[in-house]
């Protein structure tokens, strides 16, 4: 059973999203509200672990930025879905930097929304038209800077091979590759994009085109 919030100042997507949530028999809410405060201040009070998910409306009407509220999802332990009309590609890009998992727009049919939602709850990265329109032609959002071959270790690294094989593949020492991707980490966390995971790795390769599509199983670890 996969725990969602849901946070929308609008009333009636919240009751959409719970009765497609109830609807779909895998998906319990925890949680309905329109702020991100109103949420934590929830999970403080009833000392509940975390949503596994969270839907999260690109701008809500407490005056909080999707940075902030991103970011405090994330960190609280959630993973996060803008949930948008997507119309405003500089602010989508901007929770996607923050840590948001995806986004799906609103205009996208209910049982759409629960997919993403069962993906994200995987830990599979979402990868759809709305998040590629956000991020397609913007540098500034886009390029780490990566030399060649850091972009050739965490291509084969990023695909699901453990770092031992990436180094047998390029004809380089384990301690070269394990180097490499160290420095890819660091060089997308001085780009407020940190990755500290393989499959946060596997996303950004994909943002940035070094990777087409996900690979299915990506791991975990970095060996």
């Amino acid at each position: 059973m996969t725990r969602v919030a849901l946070i929308d100042d609008h009333e009636s997507v919240r009751l959409g999203l719970e009765a497609a949530c109830l609807r779909a028999g895998t998906k319990q809410v925890v949680f309905s509200g329109s702020t991100v405060t109103a949420y934590l201040d929830w999970r403080a009070f009833s000392q509940a672990r975390p949503a596994d998910v969270v839907v999260l409306d690109l701008t809500l009407g407490d005056g909080t930025t999707v940075t902030e509220n991103v970011r405090a999802l994330v960190s609280d332990g959630s993973s996060v879905i803008i949930h948008s009309v997507a119309d405003r590609p500089a602010a989508v890009r901007e929770a996607l930097a923050a840590g948001a998992a995806g986004v799906v727009s609103k205009a996208s049919r209910i049982d759409d929304v629960i997919a993403a939602i069962r993906t994200v709850a995987r830990g599979e990265p979402l990868n759809n038209v709305e998040w590629a329109s956000a991020v397609e032609g913007d540098r500034a959002f886009a390029d780490a800077q990566l030399s060649a071959r850091e972009r050739d270790v965490l291509r084969l690294y990023a695909a699901g091979l453990p770092l031992k094989a990436v180094a047998e593949r390029l004809g380089v020492a384990y301690s070269t590759a394990k180097e490499n991707i160290t420095r890819v980490r660091v060089k997308y966390v001085e780009v407020g994009r940190p990755a500290p995971t393989k499959v946060d790795l596997l996303r950004r390769a994909m943002e940035d085109g070094i990777l087409a599509q996900a690979a299915p199983d990506p791991g975990s670890g970095d060996e």
